[in-house]
């Protein structure tokens, strides 16, 4: 747990809202918070260095954006390879979510993957490749069948 000062956390509250959609977007920020630019800067920089703030960036709706293929692909990996295979599938740029999660007796999955491509054809051949990589020939391909809602959670500092 780090401790974190006022400024801080103010800087995350409006992070967290989201960033503001203008050509200085940092200078709204300080405006909102009666600090200068410079300090916001700084400060998103402190949180950087701190590993608070792992990156800045924009959400795509993918889906109006012609992004069709989607699907969470449930792999059961083998518990000495889990940490090397999720560090490398992590990287992959069309994989932008990679978890380790608990088995059950029915259902012993071990690695989650959310998996993008244009469309369903693309998205088995990425796990096809990866399947074959990386020998992992158990697992479950879970495709989107309609999004209900997507958003980022509202963390309280």
């Amino acid at each position: 747990m780090v401790n974190l000062s006022e400024k801080e956390k103010r800087i995350l509250q409006i992070l967290i809202e989201g960033i503001p959609l203008s050509e200085r977007p940092f200078y709204e920020i300080a405006k909102k918070t009666g600090f200068t630019e410079k300090e916001v800067l700084e400060i998103i920089k402190n949180l950087m260095d701190k590993k608070i703030i792992r990156r800045l960036g924009i959400t795509l709706r993918h889906n109006l954006a012609g992004i069709k293929g989607n699907a969470m692909v449930a792999w059961r990996v083998p518990e000495e390879k889990i940490e090397e295979i999720g560090q490398y599938l992590s990287q992959l740029p069309y994989i932008s979510h990679c978890y380790v999660r608990e088995t059950y007796e029915d259902w012993n999955y071990n690695l989650y993957t959310m998996i993008h491509g244009k469309n369903k054809r693309e998205v088995k051949k990425r796990i096809k490749e990866i399947s074959e990589n990386f020998s992992l020939k158990d697992y479950q391909i879970l495709f989107t069948k309609k999004e209900i809602i997507r958003k980022h959670a509202k963390y309280e500092i």
